[in-house]
């Protein structure tokens, strides 16, 4: 009996020899995949690592380029302006000089002209009116009159 306790005890000893390997080569495939996996992994962190130091660089030119614009912007915005208020003072200036030829031509009419309505038209209005009919009146070889 005690022979045959000995073989019983040493076959379940190997049976369980033989699922602790089986188990290890289970393990040793789940690692290996566990590896590749980790390799993997950082491939992919690399990749991420590349692309956001290329995004961070693309977004500092789009930075720069944004002041840059902007400035330029700012410089024309201000150079209209100054235009703007230039042509302001010459039409006050043109409508000025329309006012003093209207006056003298009012004088040098003689005195027994009826006086024609003035339109309730601004005067730099009507200059501007009278150039454009100018303007738009040909000659016959093609040249403005």
């Amino acid at each position: 009996m005690s022979h045959s306790l000995g073989i019983a005890i040493e076959s379940l000893v190997a049976v369980l020899l033989m699922l602790t390997i089986g188990y290890c080569m289970l393990l040793n495939s789940r690692l290996k995949r566990l590896k590749a996996d980790e390799h993997s992994l950082k491939a992919t962190i690399g990749e991420l690592i590349t692309a956001t130091e290329i995004a961070e660089r693309a977004i500092g030119g789009l930075k720069h380029t944004v002041r840059d614009v902007n400035e330029n912007l700012g410089n024309q915005l201000t150079s209209a302006a100054q235009m703007s208020q230039q042509l302001k003072n010459q039409l006050a200036e043109g409508d000025n000089v329309v006012r003093r030829l209207t006056r003298i031509a009012i004088a040098a009419r003689p005195a027994s002209a009826p006086e024609p309505a003035v339109p309730a038209v601004s005067a730099a209005k009507a200059v501007a009116a009278a150039a454009q009919a100018f303007s738009d009146r040909k000659r016959s070889d093609g040249l403005a009159a």
